[in-house]
């Protein structure tokens, strides 16, 4: 096995997998600003949901925002070019994480994703080949790279699809009830009325599973790899077609080059290159894969599970579903009231939260106990400003895929004050047996 991940495999792969990353990255930074995304979520709001513990980190004023992502868009293409290589792809994920963190409106896995792929990518050696580094440096050019370089990549794509699959297999997604309500105000018009013919949806729903749930098992093994590239590409740009989901899905495809035999990438990619034929293993790089890739592994394989040792259901909680894979499964929908009390009077204050929000951030807001408590707090602040010490009560009622709508939020709690437990269950998110009776 040491043999296996330390011996030295052509590096196509890899020189491949970050001329695509780059072209994507360029791609979501400048395509952000250009169909309005990074108007809308970072320039227009008042403020942003950052993460919880993170409220400081807030969108630059004015337009400044473009200027940001013009700079990750450069970084991206530096990336691409294998110009000064790791500044490229230090800077990207750092700024990228800086927008990852300072907002949640318009959350998404695969920004999740990106993230932790830019930050495997800084370790390893992917501007060795094919690169303006290399032209200016001849002496950096490298031919091969350890195994293990493909499979950090191979076993962090498992350990996506393995959840997507897992989180998968509950009520509302084998019976087709999410993938009927995503189909129905997703497809184009003209078939629209297929999102609601249940051959179709549960196509739909049953195909999702086999895919994630196969898709990494066919394409380690040369017999299936095909079929599983064809079905790769008609799964991803159909998601592509359908869902509108950015970059996502060619993200996504750009994976399998590491799974076919490197030399098979030289042959296609770089026909020109020097065929290797020393494999020997040896110990370079050795410490990166042992004290941080090993590590990092485990902490990805256990952070999806964590939802397992807090109280409740997640599907309704929400407690422990980011991080977790547990991509395009239910749609949460919901109203949120805020009772604004003056502590000193008693008085009833008038608020309107739309004052305050975006339609887009009201609408992510209202069904998310995270979002609900900074809100509250948020509320809080603002009339402390004008010296004002108030508690604030929440009429939450929340649905997930279109079912009825229940009490989210204990509306007798002073959610501006109540604190916010990181690990666990908060009990002011209120929970319900099977009958829907509240369990106190």
């Amino acid at each position: 096995m040491r043999n296996r991940l330390y011996e030295h495999i052509d590096n196509s792969p890899l020189i491949i997998f970050r001329i695509f990353l780059g072209l994507l990255l360029a791609c979501e930074s400048f395509g952000s600003m250009l169909t309005g995304w990074l108007y809308d979520n970072l320039i227009k709001p008042e403020f942003t949901f950052s993460h919880i513990g993170m409220e400081w980190l807030q969108p630059l004023p004015g337009n400044w925002m473009y200027a940001y992502y013009a700079i990750m868009g450069t970084f991206g293409l530096m990336i691409m070019a294998g110009y000064k290589y790791r500044l490229g792809v230090a800077g990207f994920t750092l700024l990228w994480a800086g927008v990852y963190f300072m907002q949640k409106t318009s959350y998404n896995n695969h920004y999740y994703l990106l993230m932790l792929i830019g930050f495997i990518m800084f370790f390893l050696p992917a501007g060795r080949y094919y690169s303006v580094d290399v032209l200016q440096k001849p002496e950096k050019k490298e031919f091969t790279m350890p195994a293990w370089c493909s499979w950090v990549m191979i076993i962090q794509v498992t350990i996506v699809y393995l959840y997507a699959t897992l989180a998968k297999f509950y009520p509302g997604w084998l019976d087709g009830t999410f993938t009927r309500i995503l189909l129905s105000q997703s497809l184009h018009r003209s078939i629209a009325h297929w999102g609601n013919e249940p051959w179709f949806y549960l196509f739909i729903a049953y195909s999702g599973i086999i895919f994630d749930m196969l898709i990494v098992p066919l394409l380690l093994f040369r017999q299936t790899r095909t079929i599983a590239l064809v079905s790769s590409l008609f799964f991803h740009l159909f998601n592509s077609f359908t869902l509108h989901i950015g970059i996502f899905p060619f993200f996504a495809l750009s994976f399998v080059v590491f799974f076919y035999p490197p030399e098979t990438i030289r042959r296609i990619f770089f026909k020109k290159k020097p065929v290797v034929t020393d494999h020997t293993p040896t110990c370079k790089g050795s410490a990166v894969f042992k004290y941080i890739f090993v590590p990092y592994l485990i902490l990805q394989a256990l952070l999806p599970l964590r939802h397992y040792i807090i109280k409740g259901d997640v599907l309704w909680t929400d407690e422990g579903h980011r991080l977790s894979w547990r991509m395009m499964l239910r749609f949460r929908d919901g109203v949120a009231h805020f009772r604004v009390v003056d502590k000193k009077t008693g008085r009833v204050l008038p608020y309107n939260p739309h004052n305050d929000l975006t339609p887009k951030q009201y609408n992510a807001m209202a069904p998310k106990s995270d979002m609900l408590w900074q809100m509250s707090r948020y509320i809080k602040k603002k009339f402390a400003a004008k010296g004002i010490d108030v508690a604030v009560y929440v009429d939450s009622r929340t649905s997930i895929n279109a079912g009825p709508r229940r009490q989210l939020i204990d509306p007798t709690i002073d959610l501006a004050s109540a604190p916010w437990n990181y690990f666990f269950h908060d009990d002011w998110v209120l929970l319900y047996d099977e009958e829907g009776n509240i369990i106190k």
